[in-house]
């Protein structure tokens, strides 16, 4: 027996189904390019996806006007949503370190998708409609459309983002939409005038080797765009599931990029991670239990493994690829001492407030060595909520200590952390070291037990550095100076207690002076 053929309005379902799968990846891909290229993930993902509905919706007004053959217009739509969906991260790539309008590109790409998506349920809902009843035609419609957005969405958080990157994702999608459009051609184009195929055919045979090439030149069409943003040469690259990752070398240097900031360089790295470090450590006295939430570069580490009192250290990062890269990178583990292979340290790859809440465990010292603030998402690591959560987990006289930005930059961030730290119960100090690379850049240390600021101030005064840690730059004179502080350059506000319900910080880091550094 025969196998039945698929009959037109089965055809159409799965083309929905397709559609839906890419259009919805397509929204993803531009917010993650968005986030990536003008940071803000929250901002970013609500805009670029407001943005992307509102065009369907101009797309569906739209498609009202379009008579004729129906079945040439959908398939003229899925041909340059092949193109757009394809090669959008390349121009971004490529275009970004020579022209300052990222954010008109990025969203109007995502406008010009939202139109052609938009303009394919009606099309199809009218090329259904002589086969099925209304209710019947909307109701499979919307449903296979609906299906098909739950499947790219599984898609790219499992498969396109972190195993095909930026790079290849969005020439899957240009294919899936190209295969929808010819398989319809090749079965229905009988359907279609005999003036148009012609014309289909010769823009389908342009479109499938515009993908071609795509994909052949891709990898370093995106490096060229990704070296064109640094200084330096570029010797690591990689999209993980959370962030983009690089790093860059000159000479026997190297810097560490997420999502295009910078997190630290070996040339000074030491004039920030021995502050962050040390003081603390020093404080205790004789720590021997430390958590360190972020720092899968794994300096951190390395300082903290200086003191023979330490038993155990455990690492919380969210990012797999991030203490891989820590680990195994030669450009890290020739600086971080292969400090992540020791057997005192314990790594887990998990988001560090989910950590705090589902752990049991007391630490003498917590170093929170995470991202800037830049976003609602990172400021939640930095509210009143979490602080608490850290000090809960501090056995008595255990001391946290946190990166908090730049004192004279984002001065009003830098404060916003100190006061949320504060009202967490713990004495704090504000810290502050010039940092080469960074800038002015600045800490803020509580202690559990402790009366006041001005009490634990005074007790890092009088510590005496032992001769059996090697520092690369703290000295007795550094130890003193970097608790000192002048006035605030710029005028300072009253600030805010950052919390979860009211996530303030975000905005404050957003408006710092940057544009000094």
């Amino acid at each position: 027996m025969s196998r039945p053929k698929i009959t037109f309005p089965q055809l159409l379902k799965i083309a929905l189904f397709a559609t839906g799968l890419s259009g919805i990846v397509a929204e993803y891909i531009l917010a993650t390019l968005a986030t990536y290229f003008l940071g803000n993930a929250t901002l970013q993902w609500t805009l670029i996806l407001s943005v992307m509905l509102f065009a369907m919706g101009l797309g569906s007004r739209w498609s009202q006007r379009m008579e004729g053959s129906l079945l040439r217009n959908f398939l003229l739509a899925e041909f340059g949503l092949s193109v757009l969906t394809s090669f959008s991260a390349l121009l971004v790539y490529v275009t970004t370190p020579f022209w300052s309008g990222t954010q008109i590109l990025i969203y109007s790409l995502a406008v010009g998708i939202g139109l052609l998506i938009g303009l394919e349920i009606p099309l199809v809902t009218r090329l259904n409609s002589q086969y099925e009843l209304l209710k019947e035609n909307i109701s499979n419609v919307m449903a296979n459309d609906y299906y098909g957005s739950l499947a790219g969405g599984l898609f790219f958080a499992f498969v396109g983002l972190p195993y095909l990157g930026l790079t290849y994702t969005p020439f899957v999608l240009g294919w899936i939409n190209f295969s929808v459009a010819a398989i319809l051609f090749w079965r229905l184009a009988d359907k279609i005038p005999t003036s148009s195929r012609r014309g289909l055919v010769s823009a389908g045979a342009l479109v499938a080797l515009g993908l071609l090439a795509g994909i052949l030149f891709a990898k370093p069409i995106i490096r060229y765009g990704e070296q064109a943003r640094y200084a330096d040469k570029v010797i690591y690259e990689e999209q993980s599931r959370y962030q983009k990752l690089v790093i860059t070398q000159w000479k026997n240097h190297y810097w560490l990029y997420l999502n295009g900031n910078l997190q630290l360089s070996t040339l000074d790295e030491a004039l920030y991670h021995e502050p962050l470090v040390h003081p603390a450590m020093l404080l205790h006295g004789h720590p021997q239990r430390v958590l360190v939430l972020g720092g899968g570069d794994g300096f951190a580490v390395r300082e903290l493994l200086k003191y023979p009192s330490v038993e155990q250290i455990t690492l919380v990062d969210l990012d797999p690829a991030m203490t891989q890269l820590g680990l195994t990178h030669p450009a890290m583990t020739l600086h971080n001492g292969r400090s992540l292979e020791d057997p005192r340290v314990e790594v887990i790859n998990q988001d560090g407030f989910t950590y705090m809440e589902a752990s049991l465990d007391f630490f003498d010292v917590i170093l929170v060595d995470l991202p800037d603030p830049k976003s609602t998402d990172l400021a939640r690591l930095y509210s009143q909520e979490m602080y608490r959560l850290c000090a809960r987990h501090l056995t008595p006289h255990g001391v946290l200590v946190t990166q908090a930005g730049s004192p004279y930059y984002a001065t009003q961030a830098f404060r916003c952390i100190e006061a949320t730290m504060a009202s967490s119960g713990l004495a704090i100090v504000p810290l502050h070291n010039q940092v080469l690379s960074l800038g002015e850049w600045g800490w803020i240390l509580g202690q559990k037990g402790a009366t006041t600021g001005t009490e634990v101030k005074q007790r890092l005064q009088r510590i005496t550095l032992p001769d059996s840690i090697p520092f690369r730059w703290l000295t007795q004179d550094a130890l003193m100076a970097i608790t000192l502080f002048g006035k605030d350059l710029l005028p300072v506000d009253s600030v805010s207690i950052n919390t979860i319900q009211e996530p303030v910080l975000h905005r404050y880091y957003l408006q710092g002076n940057w544009e000094l550094y």
